[in-house]
């Protein structure tokens, strides 16, 4: 029995020292790849002031993704075949508010701005019926006549609640209401969770959403009708449904987006045909007033030019050392704007989703702790230790999100694909709570590179890359915990069991 002891001891010890020299010739090689001044080079262009801090409404945003287009390609990621080179076109709509938004029914008045919104659409005059459908799905059309008619429906959906399943829902019934032969939508908002102001401060400005009909004019109205109570909505289906309506000065300008995408093969003939995706947003909020110090440029640092470095890092080091599954690359246009660019990769993928076995997102609001990497998910994938061990690889500690009250997860292009049903943690610059160190940088003109901590940018590059290195190795495809709310996403797109 002792010498089985000991035997056994032996073997523990040559598969511990195998697993360790491996994890070592894995950082070895990422330390000799990503060289100090070429990595910082593509942050500080990223970021810099000639690119107008990357709104995806300028051109300045085109510059970008034609840069990250090129190092893709310089490193050896290749285009796929099912796009035009290394984009995929996002079809964009650019609007701004009327300057007249009245409707009447009933005997009241509602006014732009004030309980109406009108978000989308072409002016219009007159007299119109009304006719409510639910929520304005399939289902709530049934035994209903909307043609030439308005449609009236509650907002979101039981289940979707959050602003960002607001807006994509919104997307979905108006697009169903056009198709029905409707002449407009008007969602009745009634969500607690969100004041009715401050989206009135929010959306009563310029808007980008995504282009229902590529093809044609933007034509059919859109508007959000506040009714915290429910009673204007069961007034209408009660009978009263005929309101009169002038909209005047709404602007509409069609506008083509960029998701830049590559691939790099994996090197085993069966694992290749998975891919693990490694994706970071590189737009940001542009340009606005001068402040004090005459500044107006958000460059977007930490939001999110150190991400989008860090795709361009890993296509350095994996299109030299590519390992056994495939690594998708993805830079999304549009988070900004509301998670546009990757929702819409989402609803149209250029490859079978089900191939996405892994989406390791990267996104930022800043860091008050160069020790850290902050990880949006983490316990919630079977892959969690293989960032924990990269992270030590290179002196970090990954610790899981310190501010759930923000719910970020659901806040970045993670999300996208989430819902989906594919594992899809945040990888985060060190932060533990989302004080004042935070907020002297998100979404700030200070937000700049010449106040990063590069040595941090540095190793928190290389650990994001051997994260994905390990997960991409591993023979076991990523799981996610039993029980998360996602995994019956995951079960469809799979199948069950995975």
């Amino acid at each position: 029995m002792t010498n089985l002891k000991h035997s056994l001891s032996i073997v523990f010890l040559f598969l511990f020292a195998i697993v360790s020299f491996q994890g070592m010739a894995q950082k070895t090689q990422i330390d000799k790849v990503i060289e100090r001044a070429e990595a910082l080079s593509h942050f500080k262009f990223l970021a810099s002031d000639e690119l107008k801090g990357r709104d995806p409404e300028r051109p300045e945003i085109d510059i970008a993704a034609y840069y990250i287009a090129n190092q893709f390609e310089k490193y050896g990621a290749n285009p796929l075949s099912s796009l035009n080179a290394y984009y995929q076109y996002v079809p964009f709509v650019s609007s701004s508010p009327p300057t007249v938004g009245d409707l009447k029914w009933k005997g009241s008045k509602f006014k732009h701005g004030e309980d109406l919104l009108v978000l989308g659409g072409k002016d219009l005059s007159g007299e119109y019926e009304m006719v409510v459908a639910g929520y304005g799905f399939e289902e709530d059309y049934a035994n209903k006549e909307v043609k030439g008619k308005w449609v009236v429906v509650r907002v979101g959906a039981p289940n979707r609640l959050t602003p960002t399943a607001l807006f994509k829902a919104g997307r979905e019934k108006l697009a169903l209401a056009k198709s029905k032969g409707a002449i407009g939508l008007i969602e009745m908002y009634n969500v607690p969770t969100t004041p009715w102001r401050m989206l009135v401060n929010y959306l009563n400005k310029s808007q980008l959403t995504l282009d229902i009909d590529p093809e044609n004019d933007v034509d059919l109205p859109y508007l959000w009708m506040k009714d915290l109570k429910g009673e204007i909505i069961k007034s209408i289906a009660g009978g009263k449904n005929e309101m009169s309506i002038e909209i005047k000065g709404k602007r509409n300008r069609k506008i083509q987006g960029r998701n830049v995408v590559a691939v790099i093969e994996g090197t085993d003939p069966q694992l290749k045909n998975e891919y693990v995706m490694l994706s970071a947003h590189y737009d940001h909020l542009g340009v606005t007033k001068p402040n004090a110090e005459g500044d107006s440029i958000y460059n977007g640092a930490r939001d999110n030019a150190v991400g989008t470095a860090a795709l361009i890092q890993a296509a350095n080091y994996f299109g030299e050392y590519p390992p056994k599954r495939s690594i998708l690359l993805c830079a999304w246009t549009a988070e900004e704007k509301g998670l546009l660019g990757s929702s819409y990769f989402a609803d149209n993928p250029p490859l079978p989703l089900k191939n996405i076995v892994f989406n390791l997102n990267i996104d930022n609001g800043g860091y008050n702790d160069t020790s850290l990497v902050t990880i949006i998910g983490l316990g919630r994938s079977s892959v969690d230790h293989h960032i924990s061990v990269a992270a030590e690889d290179f002196g970090l500690e990954a610790i899981a999100d310190p501010s759930p009250e923000q719910g970020l997860y659901d806040r970045s292009d993670n999300v996208s694909f989430a819902k989906k049903g594919i594992p899809a943690p945040t990888f985060s610059l060190g932060f533990t709570a989302f004080d004042a160190e935070i907020g002297k940088y998100y979404h700030q003109v200070s937000d700049q590179v010449d106040n990063f901590d590069l040595d941090y940018a540095l190793k928190y590059w290389k650990t994001y890359i051997l994260s994905a290195e390990k997960i991409a190795n591993d023979p076991e495809k990523p799981l996610w915990k039993s029980g998360d709310k996602y995994e019956e996403a995951a079960n469809t797109l799979y199948g069950s069991g995975n």
